[in-house]
């Protein structure tokens, strides 16, 4: 330990055993860090002791740190409540930061007589008509559509009535998204009013809208207006479809935000879903660091989300454990003025929300990372989760012996990449030290010479195939093949985590085991789902290899050991004559015009057989 850490360490074992916040700053006396703490000495010091057991963000920060300093308060809510402050005032670069930089968002009006309805971002001296700003670009480009497409208004860049009858109308008016004024047939009486009652739709909602159109209905039927009366009807019942598709939730909870999170190690994002009325109405993502611990990080990021917004929900549902929950329950209900509760769901509906947002997150992440999809990653934070892994198991080798009672003894070798098949990494063995039928004996050669090979290879500076090392090693077997296998691991230092694969008595997948015992993965659809097609995957490869071995077997005990015969021209024969015994009772004409045979083989294999036969009467 340098110099620096030992006296930052003296001085934090000097801090009282009380509730406070402390200050991070680095020589130039910028502040780089803060934080809040239940006992300050317990805390703080624990930055300054041993680094190994620090993440590298938290490493980095302790390295520019030349002092600090600490502020005592008399509970740990008030500490929470200074640290939020604090936070905000001084923006420090190793706390999370929740950097507003969507800005406003308009509902535009351009056109004279013939109006249209477009969303902007920014508001121009154009000449145009803006209502807003919004802080939801989200919702103003969403809702903007909706009400296009319900009303049947232009989304083109045609002008009226300059372009009428110029050019054929576009795809929208077939698919039944605009009334085509293009055409010249479309009244502008008509077209205004549908475009008021956009304008409606847009400034209201989807229940006044209906109420309005609905009395409209009405009144035109009376009118006889039978006509305006079924376009009405049919807005009406767009407008409903509409709404009924975008409540992806049926839930008693009115109002809710949704935040989820999702990390592979090098890159974070915080998914947030805002629904109201069951309906999304907003969406934002942010991208931090990748957390040390994930409660703190959920916590960190709720005060720093809800520390400019005063639009609190009364239910804030999370995708996992949250540091300081109550305290921050007490905070956001402070501030909304009544209750305000953290949920984190286990089942049902509430979960699926959780995790559909947790996927929008993983699929953020996904795309700084070319084409993994973010289901994929998803899924994979979910296995590491339920297996307590410390990373994500981006890189699996699993493994599977296959034989028929001894006889051609082979293992199979896959690798899956990101939750995806990685072909050009499989690899297939053949088991060498030993004959007949020993399955443990038979994985511990393979992940013997598998990692000898591995020694060697990063030894010369190597970094892909056996050089690499894997995230997670799935056996397909119980706990005797993972017994067999973990001695292995150990001999050669590698910390790589080891699990089996076992299955019911129908050979479908059951669970993952390992000493310890078993894991159910059925009650996870997703994990279940991956675990079951790697495992079909890994046997199908084993067994794959196990037949080719065979046959090649079958093959050189009868027609390779023949003059002239080779792997190539055994399989035309087999397939020509469809078995061994039908080609040893073939007369030489027929054995000279079968495919890839010449006149000397097709002797050659005439004279094996029948000197076969010699030697049986003998």
């Amino acid at each position: 330990m340098d110099e620096r850490l030992k006296n930052l360490r003296k001085r934090a074992m000097a801090l009282p055993l009380e509730p406070g916040v402390y200050i991070m700053k680095n020589k130039d006396g910028e502040i780089i860090y803060i934080g809040k703490a239940k006992k300050l000495k317990n805390r703080v010091s624990q930055y300054f002791g041993s680094q190994n057991n620090h993440s590298d963000k938290v490493r980095r920060m302790v390295s520019q740190v030349k002092t600090f300093d600490y502020i005592i308060t008399d509970s740990e809510f008030e500490a929470l409540i200074l640290e939020c402050s604090l936070i905000k005032q001084h923006q420090p670069k190793y706390n999370i930061l929740l950097k507003d930089d969507k800005g406003f968002s308009f509902i535009k009006i351009t056109g004279d007589k013939w109006k249209k309805i477009t969303y902007a971002l920014q508001k121009d001296d154009d000449g145009a008509e803006y209502i807003g700003p919004y802080t939801n670009g989200f919702y103003v480009k969403q809702a903007v559509e909706e009400a296009n497409a319900i009303f049947k208004l232009p989304t083109c860049t045609r002008r009226f009535p300059e372009d009428f009858g110029k050019a054929r109308p576009c795809l929208n008016f077939h698919i039944k998204r605009c009334s085509a004024p293009c055409t010249g047939k479309v009244k502008l009486k008509d077209y205004l009013e549908s475009f008021n009652q956009a304008l409606d739709f847009l400034k209201g909602n989807e229940k006044e809208s209906v109420r309005k159109l609905t009395e409209q209905m009405y009144q035109a039927s009376e009118n006889m207006e039978f006509e305006k009366a079924a376009m009405l009807r049919d807005r009406i019942n767009a407008i409903k479809k509409l709404s009924d598709k975008q409540k992806v939730i049926e839930t008693k909870v009115k109002s809710q935000d949704v935040i989820a999170f999702f990390s592979d190690g090098n890159k974070a994002c915080f998914e947030v879903f805002r629904f109201d009325e069951g309906r999304l109405r907003y969406r934002e993502n942010y991208f931090v660091d990748p957390p040390d611990e994930d409660a703190k990080a959920r916590a960190e990021f709720i005060m720093s989300f809800y520390n400019t917004k005063t639009d609190i929900p009364r239910f804030v549902t999370v995708d996992g454990e949250v540091e300081d929950k109550e305290l921050i329950e007490r905070f956001l209900s402070e501030k909304k003025g009544r209750r305000v509760y953290i949920a984190i769901p286990q089942r049902g509906q509430q979960k699926a929300l959780v995790d559909m947002t947790r996927q929008n997150a993983a699929e953020r992440v996904a795309k700084t990372r070319g084409a993994v999809l973010g289901r994929e990653l998803s899924v994979l934070e979910e296995l590491k989760d339920l297996l307590g892994l410390d990373n994500l198991p981006s890189y699996i080798e699993s493994y599977d012996i296959s034989n028929t009672a001894g006889d051609e003894n082979v293992a199979g070798m896959i690798v899956y990449e990101n939750g995806r098949p990685k072909k050009s990494a499989y690899k297939k063995f053949k088991i060498k030290s030993f004959l007949g039928q020993d399955d443990y004996g038979s994985m511990t050669e393979v992940l013997t010479r598998r990692f000898e090979e591995y020694k060697k290879l990063s030894a010369q500076g190597e970094e892909e195939g056996f050089a690499k090392l894997p995230d997670l090693i799935l056996l397909d077997g119980g706990v005797g093949q993972v017994g067999a296998v973990r001695p292995v691991l150990e001999k050669f230092g590698l910390p790589v985590p080891l699990f089996g694969m076992v299955k019911d008595d129908k050979h479908r997948t059951r669970a993952i085991v390992n000493e310890q015992g078993e894991i159910a993965i059925n009650m996870n659809r997703r994990v279940f789902s991956f675990i079951s097609a790697l495992q079909d995957e890994v046997h199908r490869f084993s067994v794959g290899y196990h037949r080719t071995r065979r046959k090649k077997s079958l093959l050189g005990v009868s027609l390779t050991e023949i003059q002239g015969v080779g792997e190539e021209r055994a399989k035309a024969l087999l397939k020509h004559f469809r078995t061994v015994n039908n080609i040893k009772n073939a007369d030489l004409e027929e054995l000279k015009s079968a495919p890839k045979m010449n006149d000397s083989v097709a002797l050659s294999v005439y004279r094996y057989f029948r000197n076969k036969e010699s030697e049986g009467e003998k």
